[in-house]
């Protein structure tokens, strides 16, 4: 008898150690302290980690810390075990220029890369980063409820969406495409909500009837995709917008997914 359990448990310890080794791919979740997201990263971590339990893939969280020092996974030998880097509400300013190309190096060998909403708010960083995104954030007005079309649905983080859904966020505005094979999967119906509730103040955040709020691109080798939702905690708790970005993560790990 103990040697039957002595054999389940080394059979049980065997699979276990597949499973470890067994997952799609590898994806690193990048953030870094923001006054505006840090109530939303923990909660959007946890989240991310069940969802890598479901859909059996592997997260490894690299961070700056409140010292300002960055985790050192931004190096040739560890992004080559990754297959996709997710600048949740980060950007690159707090990378080295070793780092930095490193990472360029990363996505030309290609890489995929994700963009979660405040990663778009690069105005000071070198333009290679601010094409990775697309767009640069430009304002935003007060969070508001909104109807969001869905622009293309062969793409896995939009072909679970209706045609139009509504939806409660920021509704990020941005200057003009900085590359120019960017496909909208996600375009906000600015009749929906008040683009200019700014606080009071004179700012205008209309962008007329194209106004994307979510995107995908080839970029020097790699795959990017970027989407301007997320700003609060509750919206990682949403199924389907969890599936939103997943159907991201999805993409640019593989380069699977887009139907015809």
């Amino acid at each position: 008898m103990k040697k039957k359990s002595l054999v389940l448990f080394l059979f049980l310890s065997l699979f276990q150690l597949h499973l470890c080794f067994a997952q799609q791919f590898n994806v690193l979740v990048y953030t870094s302290p923001d006054r505006w997201h840090d109530r939303t990263i923990p909660t959007a971590i946890t989240e991310l980690n069940k969802l890598a339990e479901k859909h059996f893939f592997q997260i490894i969280w690299g961070q700056v810390d409140g010292s300002g020092n960055t985790t050192n996974v931004f190096t040739d030998e560890f992004l080559s075990t990754i297959d996709v880097v997710v600048f949740l509400h980060s950007r690159a300013y707090d990378l080295s220029l070793e780092q930095k190309e490193s990472f360029k190096k990363y996505i030309r060998g290609g890489g995929g890369f994700v963009g979660i909403h405040a990663a778009s708010a690069n105005k000071e960083q070198e333009p290679w980063f601010q094409q990775l995104i697309g767009r640069v954030f430009t304002l935003h007005p007060e969070v508001q409820t909104a109807v969001l079309q869905v622009t293309d649905k062969t793409h896995p983080a939009t072909m679970h969406l209706p045609n139009h859904w509504v939806w409660t966020d920021e509704m990020y505005s941005f200057g003009k495409a900085l590359t120019n094979n960017q496909k909208v999967l996600l375009n906000v119906d600015e009749k929906t909500y008040d683009p200019d509730k700014t606080w009071g103040d004179d700012r205008v955040t209309a962008m007329g009837v194209n106004h994307p709020i979510a995107w995908y691109q080839e970029f020097e080798g790699g795959r990017s995709f970027y989407t301007a939702l997320g700003h609060m905690p509750e919206s990682f708790k949403d199924p389907t917008f969890l599936a939103h970005i997943y159907g991201g993560i999805y993409w640019a790990a593989t380069g699977l997914g887009i139907t015809e």
